[in-house]
Order: C-alpha cells, then structure tokens, then sequence
C-alpha cells in the first residue's frame, strides 16, 4: 500500500470487481489506515478507490452487454433445472428495480461484482449505471476507508466484522440455491407422475 500509494489501491479495488476473491473489506481499511499514517492523502484514496471501483463495474457491464439478452436466453436453455420464464422473471424484475439494485448492489458483497452483468445484459443506460454505481462505491468506499482511518492499528478489526457479513451473504445465497433445486426437482418428479397416468 505503501509503495503502490492510493492509484494502487483503485488498482486493487478494480481488480477485485473482476475477482471478488480480493476483498475490499480488506483493501479500503488498509488504505485508510495508511493515510492516517500521512503516507497517502485521503481523499486521493477515496477518488481512487472509487474510481478502480467504477472502472471494475464498467468492465463486467460491457461483459454483459457483449453476452446480450438472445445468448443468454440462449445459455439459460441449455442449463439444467433453469427455464427460461426464470431469466424473463428476472429480466422483468430488474427492469423494474434496477436503479435501486445497482445503487444499494455496491454494498453487498460478492453481489457488487455480479450485479453490474444483468445491467450490461439490459442495456441500463451507461449514464445511468455509471452514476448509480459511482454512488454506491463511494458510499461503501467512504465507510471502509474512514473506518480503517480512525481504527488505526486495528483496521484489520473491520475485515472480521464484515467476514460475519459475507457468511450470512453466502448462506443466504445456499439456502436460495438449495431450495430452487429442490422446487425444480419436485417440478420434474410430478411431470413424470403426470405422463405416466
């Protein structure tokens, strides 16, 4: 962090749109501790860091919109248990919530770097998905990157606070995934008994 100064940590911060496996949860209060330090100044490491975070997001938005509404469609055919009434459900859904999904996205993880490919997919107007996520990152960024600047020596304390956080998050995705299974499996099942009569 040190050596790299706050254009690093955009960097990482980019990087970790493309590859959630590299936490921000990490990245932000490092950054701001480092500052705190005077080793950076702050709000360098907000503009930056928001900065990585609009550019990361506007990679996977061109993802999307290059994969389009007919491959995907086309995708969601071939994939067991999926039909495509699921992908027009959601399409209609996002289509509804999709300012405030890009908005408040940001702010949950692992769904930050997922939700900017269902923008791509439905052509949100990039104006509109550039400003809604620049929004929601410095929102999100703001508060990592002040909190690790205020705890100091103890920034590492957010990471474990916010790791209860992402648990829940992928639980929660699990749960939802074991019980779409379960509903399409039970689906098939009473088809099955269905013809056979």
């Amino acid at each position: 962090m040190e050596s790299l100064g706050a254009p690093g940590a955009g960097l990482a911060i980019a990087l970790e749109n493309l590859f959630p496996p590299l936490p921000s949860e990490v990245i932000l209060p490092l950054a701001g501790f480092t500052a705190a330090r005077g080793e950076m100044d702050l709000l360098d490491v907000l503009v930056c860091t928001t900065l990585g975070s609009v550019f990361g997001a506007l990679a996977l938005y061109w993802v999307g919109a290059m994969l389009g509404r007919e491959r995907t469609l086309a995708i969601a055919a071939r994939l067991p248990l999926v039909k495509v009434s699921d992908i027009e459900k959601t399409e209609a859904w996002f289509l509804r919530h999709g300012r405030t999904t890009v908005f408040f996205g940001r702010m949950i993880p692992i769904f930050r770097s997922l939700i900017s490919v269902p923008a791509g997919v439905e052509r949100m107007p990039l104006p509109q998905f550039t400003l809604l996520t620049t929004a929601g990152s410095l929102v999100w960024n703001t508060v990592f990157v002040l909190a690790g600047y205020f705890l100091g020596e103890n920034w590492h304390l957010v990471e474990a606070y916010v790791g209860i956080g992402t648990n829940v998050v992928i639980a929660l995705v699990v749960l939802a995934v074991v019980v779409f299974v379960g509903v399409r499996l039970g689906e098939r099942r009473k088809g099955r008994h269905a013809r056979r009569r």
